[in-house]
């Protein structure tokens, strides 16, 4: 009996332990980089064909717009907070292609924490978890969407061409791992 018991004992310790380190990581632990990023997500209104071509439109409008704003951010948080005092910037940007190409819907942006698949970037992989992000909904948002990082600025495409950001951030963190 008292064996059983500092068996249960031992089996609750680390049971407690391993949840606790789960909750730890999943809060922006040692082990958790999801912490590092902003990401922004690109919603359509819908997945016909016009919607899904206008969202790539608003996203070339909004990438020119954000490019310069995040290239004075030297941390993350600066990138929030200057993209947090845009937000209704962003969304005149997008609504003006919105009705430039003939839709009267609107767009809504805000900065959020949402959950995310695992993505890869070039050589940079982001495992699935929850990222604080940009988030832009074109109308209802109910569509096919575009997803990218915005700090560290590492997938930001024009067209069929990529453009590539040098970032010091993404220099330290491919030294980190070894890249």
């Amino acid at each position: 009996m008292k064996k059983a018991f500092w068996i249960l004992i031992l089996v609750a310790g680390i049971l407690a332990i391993a949840l606790s380190v789960g909750s730890f990581s999943d809060m922006g632990g040692p082990d958790d980089v999801s912490g590092a990023y902003l990401r922004v997500h690109i919603r359509a209104d819908s997945n016909q064909a016009e919607a899904q071509a206008v969202k790539y439109r608003v996203r070339d409008a909004v990438v020119g717009f954000l490019t310069p704003v995040v290239a004075e951010a030297e941390t993350k948080e600066e990138a929030m907070r200057s993209i947090g005092a845009r937000l209704k910037d962003i969304e005149r940007v997008a609504e003006q292609v919105l009705q430039e190409n003939g839709f009267s819907y609107g767009a809504k942006a805000s900065l959020r924490r949402e959950q995310f698949p695992t993505r890869v970037y070039g050589d940079v992989t982001l495992e699935a978890g929850v990222y604080d992000a940009l988030i832009l909904e074109l109308g209802t948002g109910k569509g096919d969407n575009w997803w990218c990082v915005v700090y560290p600025p590492l997938c930001f495409t024009s067209g069929n061409a990529s453009v590539v950001y040098k970032s010091k951030i993404m220099e330290i963190i491919r030294t980190f791992f070894g890249n």
